[in-house]
């Protein structure tokens, strides 16, 4: 098989497209209308109430992603307190950057993945922090930017990585794994009832010319399903397109650990919060949360014991909260030499 080229036109109309709900924009198009992007992050005000309400010291943002939480965390809190921010996507990073910069030497952004969370830390010499956030979910700007690959409201290159300068792209994936592997990661990390027929579809599209965008894709995945499915609540494509996501980015692989490494930084009376958007990050959340706070040595305590989710107000002001789940752990005893 060609190698897949690594720049690939984010302009291109694809012909004879039968996708629902009128997608299919060019990249080009949507980008003349949308040069600023903007991030509304989710259960802002309950991460406050949360986090920043246990009077901690320094924070650690584990996704700073475009740095809504950090800002709200910092605003409020005392000036004494810190945030430290790592993220996988240096665009990210970037704009965090440029958003945070009024906070002055109260932040500390750096590249990186949460599951490197120990390492980082001893590397700044932070052995326990107050607050502890993980934001799961894909930043609206990531969504929204069709040159990320990341969406199929704009035609853009098939790429979805949250560093784009390494490992797979989607399209790869697409391209290159087997029939059943396909089948498995969009039922497994999509929970697609029609990941069979839509892997089947991927194998013998491809055979014909390599999957190289967006629109392809999700025309593909729409001429897979039934009529009915096509035109449902949500999109056809978009259980397939979240399952290629965590796929490329390993988003579950490690989350466990990070979890557990995460609990394991915190200070006496440190909270830690997670947001999941979708049911497999939640179980993971959940079961970890459980396993730490059983025993009679157990020195965490579960606070939320339902998760918290948004509110119809903020659901109506931005639908893509409406997956969200927060739930929240605090350390509550002195640790213990085992």
């Amino acid at each position: 098989m060609n190698k897949l080229e690594s720049q690939i036109p984010i302009d291109n109309k694809i012909a004879g497209s039968i996708l629902p709900h009128g997608v299919v924009e060019s990249g080009e198009e949507w980008l003349k209308g949308n040069q600023k992007f903007f991030h509304v992050p989710v259960l802002v005000e309950e991460i406050v109430h949360w986090i920043a309400r246990s009077n901690p010291s320094v924070i650690v943002d584990c996704t700073v992603g475009y740095g809504g939480h950090a800002e709200a965390l910092l605003r409020h809190s005392p000036p004494t307190v810190r945030l430290i921010g790592f993220d996988r996507d240096p665009q990210a990073i970037m704009y965090s950057r440029e958003r945070l910069a009024e906070f002055g030497d109260r932040v500390l952004l750096k590249q990186g993945d949460y599951r490197d969370l120990k390492r980082h830390l001893a590397e700044m010499n932070v052995s326990h922090v107050g607050g502890v956030v993980f934001d799961l979910g894909v930043s609206s700007p990531q969504l929204d930017d069709p040159r990320r690959g990341f969406s199929f409201r704009a035609d853009g290159p098939l790429d979805m990585r949250m560093d784009q300068t390494t490992g797979r792209t989607a399209a790869a994936v697409v391209n290159e794994e087997s029939e059943p592997v396909l089948a498995n990661i969009i039922y497994q990390y999509g929970e697609e009832r029609y990941a069979r027929r839509i892997a089947r579809a991927i194998v013998r599209s491809r055979e014909r010319k390599t999957i190289e965008t967006t629109g392809e894709l999700a025309s593909i995945i729409a001429r897979a399903v039934p009529s009915a499915y096509r035109y449902g609540r949500i999109h056809c494509a978009t259980r397939t397109f979240q399952a290629l996501r965590i796929a490329v980015n390993r988003e579950l692989d490690g989350l466990d650990t990070a979890l557990r490494d995460a609990a394991g930084v915190l200070a006496w009376g440190g909270r830690m919060g997670v947001i999941s958007f979708h049911s497999i990050e939640d179980r993971i959340v959940k079961h970890v949360f459980r396993a730490l706070a059983q025993g009679p040595a157990a020195c965490l305590s579960v606070l939320t014991p339902k998760p918290i989710v948004p509110t119809e107000g903020e659901c109506g002001a931005n639908p893509r909260a409406r997956s969200a789940k927060l739930r929240v752990i605090e350390r509550k005893a002195e640790r213990t030499t085992p």
